[in-house]
């Protein structure tokens, strides 16, 4: 039976947002609470990627901080083959939802990623290494260069609209979205 192991990426700098946006408000809640709590419903175990917070597994971007997302997926394929999960399920602390559609359409036969939003994605366990090598031997180390070396599915999930807030702008509508709906 596959174990899958959830990882929420939250090292990054947050410029475009302008302050540390997992710790931005919406309805009450951190967006860094929202992920946790979204990515959680569909994998056995969370762990926090980039950050430290207390009571949370926290791994720090491996093998070095500041290397993007792939740092923190590199850290949770690690942790998540030394743990016994065959795979990881990956979303943004600026990622407040996580429907069991994409979880669904993610799941599968090698490495998947969400079109247009590439930290909600899918990595096989067995990947670990070929991503420490990859960071420590390329020079370019975008998350484009790692699907150059690996080429992931990219999924579509119909219907599907995912928030993802980069900027205080983005956060605000969302919420105003959200009370709408609340008022329906």
């Amino acid at each position: 039976m596959s174990r899958f192991l959830g990882a929420v990426l939250a090292g990054g700098r947050s410029t475009r947002f302008g302050s540390d946006k997992a710790e931005a408000v919406l309805e009450g809640r951190r967006l860094l609470d929202h992920a946790i709590h979204a990515l959680g419903q569909h994998v056995d175990e969370v762990v926090l990627c980039g950050r430290t917070v207390e009571g949370m597994v926290c791994l720090p971007d491996r093998p070095a901080p500041d290397l993007g997302p792939l740092g923190g997926i590199n850290a949770s394929l690690r942790h998540a083959r030394e743990h016994g999960f065959s795979a990881v399920i990956t979303t943004g602390c600026d990622m407040p939802n996580f429907p069991k559609e994409l979880f669904d359409a993610l799941v599968g036969q090698g490495p998947a990623v969400l079109e247009g939003q590439h930290l909600a994605g899918f990595w096989p366990s067995l990947l670990a290494d070929r991503l420490d090598q990859h960071l420590t031997q390329a020079s370019n180390r975008s998350l484009f260069a790692w699907f150059e070396q690996i080429s992931p599915r990219f999924v579509t999930v119909p219907d599907l609209v995912m928030p993802n807030i980069n900027r205080v702008g983005d956060l605000e509508v969302l919420a105003k979205e959200r009370r709408g709906h609340a008022q329906e």
